[in-house]
């Protein structure tokens, strides 16, 4: 009645025009960015563009439960916000207003490896609010061994070991600005926080630093790296350790080497459970299941890392086949709306984890827009159910979508039992 606006908007092209506006160039291109000329990027949308829903009408669907349980957790709703490396390039102490706003909307975050704030501080934010963490690899495995036992101090519910980011892809939007948010010191704080990380830069000062070549460009590297490090400014400009530690960071974060050997040690090395981000193809499902990871979350990382990969919405299909139901099975990678939730869940998914969009809700209004995106895609996935004929989660299934019915032998990829 009082013709008040939305402050983020509610659909998904002008939530990321909004988000644009208020980035600078850096963060959008890295944000933003994927890999190469984009392909894979597409590919996840056309993946989504490819289902359609067939409604069914006259159904009992004036209440409807969103709720679902996700590696023996009850959840109010089958959606995580992912983790987003750097999100500092957005807004200072990012994941602390990322975790605040996932607390209130109700919905678990998964801290970044690569965060802008320590996991400590986040979760403290977060108070009760689940929280899973994701591991980077890093070249020590004393590192490794640091960062669970902190992943468990603060109550993580899972760690997630990212598997398709032992290195970098190929981004030209950040190329082409001579950007990268880490030399910067922008999303090492999880490092920076650690004892036995500084225990590495330590072990770095008085050794060869670096040849930087002294431009504007690089004084403003300088700063940001001091304004990142724990500690003043002032003291920090005139300390070796910042730089080593961004020094530090760029030779141990991760681990090109990573193999399924290293996955099996985990068993030993945490309690938590093991769910494993950045999984496509059947075998390496499989390989998972027999490992005893307890979950997989199908991903192509966004499209950021291998140019013309296949959409993780067509991969998830092949990966539940192989699986089976009732096998935790999360999708990530070009969800946008509450309607791409209700297609996830139908081609086989558990959940799904919202990536991009949840960063824009942070660049157009902080914390509260992180809330307000979550809210906005749990509103449109709730009426998409209740016009669909579903009044459950457990009742999204495969004969939701009107063209998979007989299509490929695709009547067995149901989720299975909900407790998973």
């Amino acid at each position: 009645m009082s013709g008040a606006r939305p402050r983020v908007p509610t659909d998904a092209a002008a939530l990321r025009e909004a988000a644009r506006r208020r980035c600078s160039a850096k963060a959008w291109a890295y944000v933003e960015g994927g890999a190469g000329e984009g392909r894979t990027m597409a590919a996840n949308r056309a993946a989504f563009d490819r289902h359609e829903i067939v409604p069914r009408m006259l159904r009992p669907v004036a209440e409807r439960d969103l709720s679902t349980t996700l590696l023996g957790v009850d959840l109010p709703a089958p959606v995580l916000l992912a983790p987003v490396g750097a999100a500092g390039l957005v807004a200072r102490d990012a994941d602390v207003l990322i975790g605040r706003g996932a607390a209130a909307a109700g919905v678990p975050y998964i801290l970044s490896c690569q965060g802008s704030s320590p996991m400590e501080r986040t979760a403290a934010a977060m108070g009760d609010a689940p929280r899973w963490f994701q591991l980077y690899w890093s070249r020590d495995e004393e590192l490794v061994d640091s960062f669970l036992s902190r992943a468990e101090a603060i109550g993580a519910g899972a760690v997630v070991v990212t598997v398709d980011t032992t290195m970098l892809g190929w981004r030209p939007q950040d190329l082409n600005l001579g950007s990268l948010p880490f030399s910067q010191g922008i999303g090492i704080a999880q490092y920076t926080s650690d004892p036995r990380f500084m225990e590495l830069v330590r072990q770095r000062l008085g050794g060869p630093a670096r040849d930087v070549r002294i431009t504007p460009a690089a004084v403003r590297t300088l700063l940001s790296i001091s304004r990142e490090h724990p500690g003043g400014l002032w003291d920090n400009l005139r300390s070796p350790v910042p730089r080593a530690a961004v020094e530090t960071f760029l030779d141990v974060y991760s681990n090109p080497a990573l193999s399924w050997d290293h996955v099996a040690t985990l068993r030993e090395r945490t309690r938590l459970p093991v769910v494993l981000k950045g999984i496509l193809h059947p075998d390496d499902a499989r390989r998972a299941v027999d490992l005893g990871v307890d979950g997989v979350i199908v991903s192509n990382h966004g499209g950021r890392q291998v140019d013309g990969s296949m959409g993780s919405l067509d991969a998830l299909v092949r990966v539940r086949a192989a699986v089976g139901a009732g096998y935790p099975l999360v999708l990530d990678s070009g969800v946008r709306t509450g309607v791409d939730v209700f297609k996830a869940l139908a081609l086989g998914a558990d959940a799904v984890t919202l990536g991009r969009p949840h960063i824009y809700g942070l660049a157009v209004d902080g914390e509260r827009g992180v809330a307000d995106v979550v809210g906005n895609v749990l509103a449109e996935f709730d009426l998409t159910m209740g016009l669909s004929g579903v009044s459950s989660v457990a009742e999204i299934g495969v004969g939701a979508l009107g063209d998979l019915g007989s299509c490929c032998g695709c009547e067995g990829l149901s989720r299975g039992p909900r407790s998973v």
